[in-house]
């Protein structure tokens, strides 16, 4: 046997020399030797004998004593923990402090009646929509603390109620602190229309608007969407301690239109003296007005809004029609859009209320003069929100959708008078004027531009999966 074991060594030896000295020779040998077999199984066989029989090798047992607890002072551990429930919901407007917290699985009465008679939930609480709750009870689902939070004005900022246990009863007080922001990504493909696709998207209704109005100078979304049409958005979350309050502010956005690719992106230009555009993690709707641009430079905000409606659809075109009401075919020198009675009506374009009041077959009718002798008309209200000589700005609400005057049911008659002759408003929105980018923005405008290239193109992959 140690002849044997001899020699493979000395055989081995060598065959590490060979290698060493003709590596490819060798390979070429090894190779041979693996596709037509050969002495190659018989050194490889003679190689893994050589380990020792593992039947052979000693075997030792180890034995270790394991004394458990008592299982009396176990059991009283377990009793004497104690451990917190959380939860989370949003108010109904037709809660009250038994509903809402059963709602939320508490059950206590000392809780309801506080709710009951504390003077900042009635307030602030009981039967008010919307408001995000977070709800800290006890193992036996008594409570610890309640906190309702809510943003109702566009300053940055987001009210706090907080409720809870001290002692052996209740206290109240309500704060006021700073929304964060967050970055939310967001795609999908247009199947009916914008509302189903961004709803079945969890996109939420007013980032849906945003979108529209953005592109309403180039897309009539009321006519021109299409099956497959696809879209990718980039909007800021607004929160409070974490907690999600509402949609902010369109920060980019691509849709492609029957194959063609529209683009924008939100763009703050400096103030003097601030090098700072935009501060991450801070609404923008905090920072100096701003507008929204192509990402080559080129701003979307023109000097008329195409539609007086946030999102509607339009029944009568600028065109000739049968007249409901005078049953013969006439000229309609306006556009009708279909609304509900009370939709709120925006003025297109900066300008001057000229009449504000009811006038023959309009109704309850708004003329607002803008500059270069143009003239807006928006008829067949219900409420009308200005006064004559007022100063109004794009996108303000004027009035508010209704029946009145010759109508056939609640609609909103909307004209653009040039030089007192009506032409088609859809025309005149998509042909206003738009400013560039300032020259001294540039820059700054350039580096938001690629950051926002690289965000779209990644939303457009989440719609394309």
């Amino acid at each position: 046997m140690n002849n044997v074991i001899h020699t493979l060594q000395t055989a081995l030896t060598s065959l590490r020399e060979t290698i060493h000295d003709h590596p490819r020779s060798v390979s070429a040998a090894v190779l041979t030797l693996l596709l037509f077999g050969g002495g190659a199984y018989a050194v490889a066989a003679a190689v893994v004998t050589l380990a020792p029989d593992a039947s052979a090798l000693p075997v030792h047992e180890v034995v270790e004593a394991v004394t458990p607890l008592p299982l009396q002072q176990q059991a009283s551990a377990l009793e004497m923990h104690r451990f917190r429930l959380y939860r989370s919901d949003l108010s109904r407007s037709s809660d009250t402090a038994d509903t809402l917290l059963r709602r939320l699985g508490i059950s206590d009465a000392q809780a309801a009646d506080f709710l009951r008679r504390d003077a900042l939930a009635q307030r602030h609480l009981l039967a008010r929509a919307g408001r995000n709750l977070t709800a800290e009870a006890s193992d036996n689902n008594t409570l610890l603390k309640l906190v309702a939070r809510w943003s109702p004005d566009d300053d940055g900022s987001f009210k706090r109620l907080v409720i809870e246990k001290s002692g052996q009863t209740f206290v109240s007080r309500l704060e006021t602190a700073q929304l964060t922001a967050s970055t939310r990504v967001a795609s999908g493909v247009i199947d009916s229309s914008l509302f189903a696709s961004t709803d079945e998207a969890q996109i939420p209704d007013a980032v849906a608007i945003q979108i529209a109005e953005i592109f309403s100078g180039d897309i009539d979304f009321h006519r021109e969407l299409r099956k497959g049409d696809r879209y990718a958005v980039v909007y800021e979350m607004l929160e409070g301690d974490g907690e999600p309050l509402r949609a902010g502010r369109v920060l980019s956005a691509e849709f492609v239109n029957d194959g063609r690719s529209y683009q924008a992106m939100w763009f703050q230009e400096p103030v003097a003296g601030n090098a700072e555009v935009q501060e991450p993690g801070r609404p923008t709707h905090t920072q100096t007005r701003g507008g929204y641009y192509t990402l080559d430079g080129k701003s979307l905000r023109r000097a008329y809004l195409a539609s007086p409606l946030a999102f509607s659809r339009i029944t009568s075109g600028f065109k000739m029609r049968f007249h409901p009401i005078l049953k013969k075919w006439t000229a309609h020198l306006g556009v009708d859009y279909a609304a509900p009675i009370g939709t709120p009506v925006r003025s297109v374009g900066d300008g001057v209320v000229e009449f504000a009041g009811v006038q023959n077959g309009y109704g309850n009718v708004v003329f607002i003069r803008h500059r270069n002798s143009h003239v807006t008309v928006y008829a067949h209200l219900s409420r009308i929100f200005v006064k004559r000589g007022q100063r109004v700005e794009q996108g303000q609400n004027i009035a508010a959708t209704g029946a009145s005057g010759w109508a056939t049911g609640p609609h909103l008659h909307f004209e653009f008078r040039v030089n007192g002759h009506q032409q088609n408003p859809l025309t005149i929105a998509r042909n206003s004027e738009s400013i560039p980018v300032s020259p001294a923005a540039r820059p700054a405008f350039n580096r938001l531009a690629a950051l926002a290239r690289q965000q779209l193109a990644g939303a457009q992959l989440l719609a394309a999966r």
